[in-house]
């Protein structure tokens, strides 16, 4: 089932992590990544004023292959970050004083396919 974000107009910043999220949890180490089902259509919802971060625990060594899957699976991004903990990822952001929430957090299952419609609300 298809989850739905939505979100405003405004220009956003995705950070995405890399394993059991875009690919298969730890594939680069067990015979290579893999695309996990629904990420080639959910980066193809962002639109393309947005920032998209990619982060990851990978070591800054796989920073060229992490680089040819993402092109190879036609996936864009502005900016890698390599050697993050493994623990959790934490956002704070201010809400605006309209009242517009500005921060988000997508929690799905590893290597679960990334199933949701990005809808862009004019009215956020």
């Amino acid at each position: 089932m298809q989850s739905e974000l939505k979100i405003s107009t405004l220009a956003h910043t995705w950070i995405i992590d890399v394993d059991g999220t875009i690919c298969v949890h730890n594939g680069y180490k067990n015979g290579g990544d893999k695309i996990l089902d629904g990420v080639r259509e959910f980066f193809a919802q962002i639109p393309a004023e947005d920032m998209v971060l990619i982060l990851t625990s990978r070591p800054s060594s796989e920073k060229e292959n992490l680089e040819k899957f993402m092109h190879a699976n036609g996936l864009r991004y502005d900016q890698m970050i390599f050697d993050a903990p493994m623990g959790e990822r934490i956002l704070v952001n201010d809400n605006k004083p309209s009242g517009l929430k500005m921060a988000y957090a997508i929690n799905k299952s590893r290597d679960a396919a990334l199933s949701y419609q990005i809808i862009l609300d004019k009215d956020l």
